[in-house]
């Protein structure tokens, strides 16, 4: 008997070894998708007593050790780029592949008409960042405080054509032939730039919805932003619909500003580029002001009159009389027109607000969540950035795996995923434009991520 309690002690101890290994791997596992964790030890306790008279009487147990050393608080990296603005054309943060070969690459992988909110790119034609914080790009670099001037102008009128220009300064170049990746369900974004703090979710992965709320104290300034594209392909282009509303809200002035996006339109022929297009509403229910915008681009036949423009009207809703015309072109210089005396005033200077901008910095590392877009994101953008296209490919995939992954869980245990931030409204069946998000939270802490004044 003492030698079949020996063998049988023997497989315990390997069995015991396994199970350390077992449970180490999952709290390394475990460590890839939170902030922090601290590690118990866990010890199987093996009795060396005289042989027992049955199997049945050997005892062992898992037992947790209370005493253990705190295991150091876990470094998130974070790998922050420049952000897109009048001089991101060159792209001088990263280099890609040649650009037909691009092209053709993604020709041949897609039909007219597919439904592109399901289509996965390849990193080599990703951009160093993902569309999450693009978005939130739009609000938080610039280098004029354009929301300061929309709280702190002296009649409704000029409070009114701030507005106007903080909404054509969120209009930004984009590069043709790259794109940031698509952001992960539960993706967050939080940065600070001065008095103004920002935080961005994903809130839905199919479709895609991502919401925005940016908070100002000192000028009692909010904004919530809802977006939800649809892309298609449509022959020559690739047409997307920027759905879902944006509201900026003077909390002093009791005035809330209501506003939509152009769509965006990505040319194949007959020269290669990225538009935007289409027509801009911006309402204020209080002072009954609106402004009609329209944002035009080239001409098949290559005419760059329209290049870039923006033209349109504000008017009063209460007797239908125009009080201003706009005209200009949002990449330069944008004028409004008085009706009543013809005076002729400058309202946006892209090359003042969307030039030279400062890339964000991490100012708090600890203060880093797991679910942070330069963090999810960090291997690829390094990748890119050294021009590592097959390592790039790799961790993009492990992520986006590792989402499908879970989405699988998820709809096993009949599990809904439930936004943290914000509280999401809308269905797919009552129409592509009907999505809403409201914060959680009225106001928002300080970042860890900073933009330089």
């Amino acid at each position: 008997m003492t030698s079949v309690c020996k063998k049988v002690q023997t497989k315990l101890e390997g069995w015991y070894q396994n199970l350390r290994s077992n449970i180490q791997g999952l709290y390394l596992n475990k460590k890839i998708t939170s902030k922090r964790y601290r590690r118990s030890l866990y010890n199987v306790e093996i009795t060396d007593s005289p042989p027992p008279p049955s199997f049945s009487s050997l005892k062992f147990q898992v037992v947790v050790n209370q005493n253990h050393e705190p295991e150091e608080e876990e470094e998130l990296t974070a790998v922050l780029t420049s952000p897109l603005s009048l001089d991101s054309d060159s792209g001088n943060d990263y280099g890609t592949p040649n650009l037909l070969q691009r092209i053709f690459s993604l020709l041949k992988n897609v039909r007219p008409g597919s439904d592109l909110t399901r289509f996965s790119l390849p990193a080599i034609f990703n951009i160093p960042k993902s569309q999450l914080q693009c978005y939130g790009e739009s609000v938080y670099c610039v280098n004029n405080d354009i929301l300061s001037q929309c709280a702190n102008g002296a009649t409704p009128l000029e409070r009114f054509t701030s507005v106007v220009a903080w909404s054509i300064s969120t209009v930004r170049p984009l590069m043709f032939g790259v794109a940031p990746y698509n952001p992960i369900l539960g993706e967050t974004h939080h940065v600070s730039r001065g008095n103004l703090n920002v935080l961005l979710e994903q809130v839905s992965h199919h479709p895609p919805v991502s919401a925005l709320h940016a908070t100002n104290e000192k000028d009692n300034i909010e904004v919530i932003m809802c977006q939800y594209a649809i892309p298609k392909l449509h022959g020559t282009c690739i047409e997307t619909r920027v759905l879902g509303k944006r509201q900026l809200k003077l909390l002093d002035k009791g005035e809330s500003y209501v506003m939509n996006s152009p769509n965006l339109v990505i040319k194949f022929l007959p020269v290669p580029d990225v538009e935007w297009l289409g027509n801009v509403t911006i309402k204020c229910q209080e002072t009954g002001l609106e402004a009609h915008l329209c944002y035009k681009g080239n001409s098949f036949l290559g005419r760059k009159g329209n290049y870039r423009a923006v033209r349109g009207k504000i008017i009063s809703s209460l007797n239908m009389k125009t009080v201003s015309e706009i005209n200009g072109h949002w990449d330069r210089t944008v004028a409004v027109k008085d009706i009543s005396n013809g005076k002729t005033t400058v309202i946006y200077k892209a090359k003042d607000v969307i030039s030279a901008l400062k890339t964000p910095v991490v100012k708090d590392t600890k203060g880093l969540m797991a679910c942070e877009s330069a963090v999810i994101w960090a291997k690829v953008n390094e990748a890119i950035l050294n021009k590592k296209w097959d390592k790039a490919n790799d961790s993009k995939i492990a992520i986006e795996e590792k989402e499908r992954e879970m989405a699988r869980n998820r709809k096993l245990k009949g599990e809904t995923w439930v936004p943290k931030h914000f509280v999401l409204t809308g269905s797919k069946e009552t129409g592509d434009s009907d999505w809403e998000v409201k914060p959680r939270n009225l106001k928002l802490p300080p970042a860890p991520i900073d933009v330089p004044l």
